[in-house]
């Protein structure tokens, strides 16, 4: 097959280690993220989308055999690149203008001054398409959730817009310079603290201290607790707590509890707030009125249990009671909490909602647990008062538009389209800073509402969305949100102008848009798209129904603004490209509707994407689907069938690493969470071939292409996700492959042979190691760690050429009293040295480089390494690939699967240390030529 275009760099080889590392950093991230802009589910690492679009765009040295001539000179070339790539990757590189404008220089070398467009039809929170902007590219965002697209377009449309404008605020105007993003930062500060202003003076009372009480703080939450008619007779009438905690501060030394009172003549129930007056308490008070698992509790009244369905037949039919807890208040130091008082209860039963979001809540079972306990509406899931501070925040910001509109005209900007129109002037950004502000009101409705936990660690109320659902909660924080404190909106604006601070966007002359559309129906562009994408995951989470929650709160705010965003009642979802069984009726169903969706949307993508650049979707596994089916589950394979029906073949694939873990060894030895598949489209003189010829080619290319994987220092862990590109590359470039029964052979079944091919492969190599390690692997994976006998043991070595007492002679192995077992690596001599030993091993090697890297760390390892030479060392390498192999796939051993694992993750790092180790750290002349 001819091929017509140059091979990308992302076709060939990438930095994978260093992109896993600082995705993973990425998650620690607190000050400055995008993700403060607004709560969306599903975010990809900014840093890794960055680094793969950059290698998505610029070619392999290999492409350009003219220039370089050589295999050195390619890997030269590639190295450099690699380098720009690690250092682009970084979070910090986000605002270094000088690596951005050398990442740009290169992307322009390689496109041939060619205008590129990037186009993400699953555009989310943006970060792909605003990545695209920071390198320079022209970047379009599609999405069909209405909340999404508010969210893209603020990032990709509006900061890149107004970037380098001058802030029109009274205070902002004596800034010096106008550098990215920092006038539309000033301005969003000054406006948020007079949206705060204004709407304090008409809802501050619901908030207040009270003004009789001279001891009475500043109010930073209110704490409540459900209740219910207790479900023994003779207490019907006693509303009892479900109280899931009643702690209120964990600090050591400064814990503080609640302790409800029942009044046996009022046959009510009262709280009281103390400290814990014994260990027994403060363990009491952790689990509340909880008696087990679920929603099951102890009526603290009579004892008797009240059951899930006791508590959801209350909900439905009439409705839960709440109590007032504990109030926390501001103190010098900390928090300060007392019991509720009359006026707290006076002024929180006195306040009156002027509107209520009346959308209903989905019924499924997984995402809305909420739905089985009687609620029906979002509005439902807010306590009045949240409802009544929230709604006058939004109401205000007409009077904020228009400030900003006088400031922005005062100041000299011209009054001319409007922000939906591509207006830059006046108009649109009155309606820009409109768009900020209702995002950071978005975000406060997330920490102001009746299912907000409180944290007693941080002592602060936690959000709803902590996880991708929204779960029945039995004790919640209700925070002042015209405090400075956590769960207040001005906390959320600091977090919000952090982040416009630390994002970049000047780039006068690139073009971001973002537009509503089904990613099946997306219009070719004026020139064809460069496409990257992170799409729906199969049967992951229907954000159109968790994203009904921020709905009618946008809509109420932005149908002006975006009228073509909000024609609905609620976020489409028919169309919402996920394999929902709820939503479907059956699994075949959900499945089917999947298939189809994305065999039509990456049709679609193949007949608007530009040929000269290779099309990157990402696909995410849940940590169920790995634990479950690997990487054979029906999502993946299904995923992988779209994509080949719909005309692509498959390049490579990638496995990434983005979630944070405890520590350093459980996030080396952990399985990528998303695999990057790189396409091209099919070529149209593709031929269908036998089962036989698919098999020849596979054996005769892919052992190639997997030790080009182990070159590059894939972990044992994620080799057979990094080996399905090149595998189902052979399978996609055939038409059909065709089975002896005449059957065309499936994806699962492609990923099997491929599978298998690994294995052979790697036991292949085996055969190249010395007689005394051979005979190890073969006796480790019959035997493990245990004794065997003697009489078995003679007879492997004998078939290897040498004798049981050859490989004891190595160290390797105990015989004795006929038994054999190998040793394990803590009895391993202390004193060995690799360039002394006569009866040198590539398995002693390995077991005692693992032995210093578990026990002394990476730089005693290194100096191990180096001692060992060259030679030794990449043997070493293959021979962890392999044992890895043999524990985790025939001896089903994890932990020992772990130590293989993690030396190959921490190999690039060691073969650093070692090259720039001196002859004096490794001791004696004969090193000094050694190298790595």
């Amino acid at each position: 097959m001819t091929t017509t275009f140059k091979k990308k760099l992302i076709e060939v080889a990438i930095p994978l280690e260093a992109m896993n590392e600082a995705s993973a950093k990425e998650k620690s991230v607190r000050q400055g993220h995008p993700s403060a802009m607004h709560l969306w589910w599903a975010r990809r690492p900014v840093v890794s989308c960055r680094g793969i679009l950059f290698a998505q765009l610029v070619d392999d040295p290999s492409s350009h055999p003219d220039i370089f001539k050589t295999k050195s000179e390619i890997e030269a070339e590639r190295s450099r690149l690699f380098t720009l790539i690690e250092k682009l990757v970084t979070w910090e590189a986000g605002t270094d203008d000088a690596l951005l404008e050398e990442a740009r220089r290169e992307i322009t070398r390689y496109s041939n001054d060619k205008k590129v467009t990037v186009l993400d039809p699953f555009s989310g929170s943006g970060t792909i398409p605003a990545e695209a902007l920071r390198l320079g590219l022209d970047a379009c965002g599609v999405d069909l959730n209405p909340v999404a697209a508010v969210v893209s377009k603020s990032r990709v449309e509006i900061l890149p817009r107004f970037s380098g404008g001058a802030a029109v605020n009274p205070d902002g105007k004596s800034l010096s310079g106008h550098q990215g993003l920092q006038g539309i930062a000033s301005d969003f500060e000054f406006y948020a603290k007079r949206l705060i202003e204004i709407a304090r003076e008409k809802a501050g009372f619901a908030y207040r201290a009270n003004p009789d009480d001279k001891n009475s703080k500043k109010v930073i939450a209110w704490v409540w607790t459900r209740t219910v008619p207790s479900p023994d007779p003779a207490f019907s009438e006693v509303e009892v707590p479900l109280a899931s905690s009643w702690l209120l501060s964990a600090k050591k030394g400064q814990e503080v509890i609640v302790k409800p009172i029942y009044d046996h003549e009022a046959k009510q129930v009262s709280y009281s707030v103390s400290k814990p007056q014994s260990p027994e308490a403060l363990e009491n008070a952790k689990t509340g009125t909880k008696a087990g698992r679920g929603a099951n509790f102890t009526c603290l009244v009579s004892g008797a249990a009240i059951t899930p369905k006791y508590i959801k037949e209350v909900g439905r039919t009439r409705g839960y009671g709440t109590a007032l807890i504990a109030v926390v208040e501001k103190a010098r130091a900390g928090r300060n909490y007392r019991a509720a008082t009359d006026f707290d209860l006076q002024v929180a039963s006195s306040i009156q909602p002027q509107w209520v979001p009346d959308t209903p809540i989905s019924k499924h079972p997984q995402y809305m647990g909420v739905a089985g306990y009687g609620f029906e509406t979002f509005g439902e899931l807010f306590t009045d008062r949240q409802l009544f501070g929230c709604t006058t925040l939004y109401d205000a910001l007409d009077a904020v538009e228009n400030e900003v509109l006088e400031h922005a005209r005062s100041s000299g900007m011209a009054d001319e389209a409007s922000l939906h129109e591509g207006g830059k002037g006046a108009l649109a950004y009155s309606q820009a800073l409109r768009v900020l502000l209702t995002l950071a009101l978005g975000k406060l409705t997330d920490l102001s509402n009746a299912f907000c936990p409180w944290e007693p660690v941080a002592q602060c109320p936690r959000n709803l969305f902590g996880r991708q659902a929204i779960s029945m909660g039995w004790t919640f924080a209700e925070a002042n949100i015209f405090s400075e404190s956590s769960g207040s909106l001005a906390t959320i604006v600091s977090g919000i102008k952090k982040a416009l601070e630390k994002n970049s966007y000047d780039q006068p002359l690139v073009k971001g848009h973002v537009w509503q559309e089904d990613a099946r129906e997306i219009r070719a562009g004026e020139v064809p798209y460069v496409i990257c994408t992170d799409p729906p995951y199969y049967d992951a989470v229907p954000y159109a129904d968790l994203s009904d929650f921020f709905y009618p709160w946008m809509k109420r705010s932005l149908h002006r603004v975006y009228p073509e965003l909000f024609t609905t009642l609620s976020t489409p979802k028919s169309e919402e490209l996920v394999a929902d069984r709820m939503r479907y009726g059956s699994t075949e169903a959900a499945d089917s509707y999947f298939m189809t969706g994305m065999e039509e949307v990456l049709s679609r993508v193949s007949h608007i994407s530009d040929e000269s650049f290779p099309t990157c979707v990402f696909y995410a596994f849940r940590a169920s689907e790995i634990e479950a089916d690997g990487i054979s589950s029906s999502g993946w394979t299904a995923f992988l069938e779209g994509v080949l029906r719909a005309g692509l073949r498959i390049e490579r694939t990638w496995p990434l690493r983005t979630e944070m873990t405890a520590g350093l060894k459980a996030k080396k030895n952990s399985l990528a969470t998303s695999i990057l598949v790189v396409c091209r489209k099919q070529a149209a003189e593709a031929i269908s071939v036998t089962h036989s010829e698919f098999l020849r080619t596979l054996k005769r290319e892919l052992p190639a292409t997997i030790k080009e994987l182990q070159s590059a220092n894939i972990t044992p862990i994620d080799m057979p996700q990094a080996a399905i590109g090149p595998g189902i590359e052979i399978f996609s470039r055939f038409k059909d492959v065709i089975q002896a029964d005449d059957s065309r052979m499936s994806v699962k079944t492609a990923l099997q042979l491929i599978n298998r091919e690994l294995d052979d492969y790697l036991s292949d190599i085996q055969g190249e190691f010395d007689a005394d390690t051979r005979f190890a692997i073969t006796w480790f994976e019959q035997n493990g760690l245990s004794a065997g006998d003697y009489g078995s043991a003679n007879s492997i070595a004998t078939a290897r050429g040498i004798s049981v007492d050859s490989v004891k002679h190595a160290g390797i192995v105990e015989s004795s009293a006929g038994k054999v077992r190998i040793l394990k690596r803590h009895e391993l001599s202390e004193d060995w040295k690799p360039e002394t030993d006569p009866h040198l091993t590539v398995w002693e090697c390995c077991q005692h480089l693992i032995k210093a890297l578990e026990n002394k760390g990476e730089y005693e390892a290194a100096i191990l390494l180096k001692k060992m030479g060259p030679d030794k060392a990449e043997s070493v390498k293959e021979l962890a690939y392999s044992l890895y192999d043999i524990c985790s796939n025939k001896r089903k051993d994890a932990k020992e699967a772990n130590s293989y694992n993690a030396l190959i993750a921490v190999w690039t790092e060691l073969t650093r240390q070692a090259a720039s180790i001196l002859e004096t750290d490794v001791g004696g002349e004969r090193q000094a030529s050694l190298g790595i």
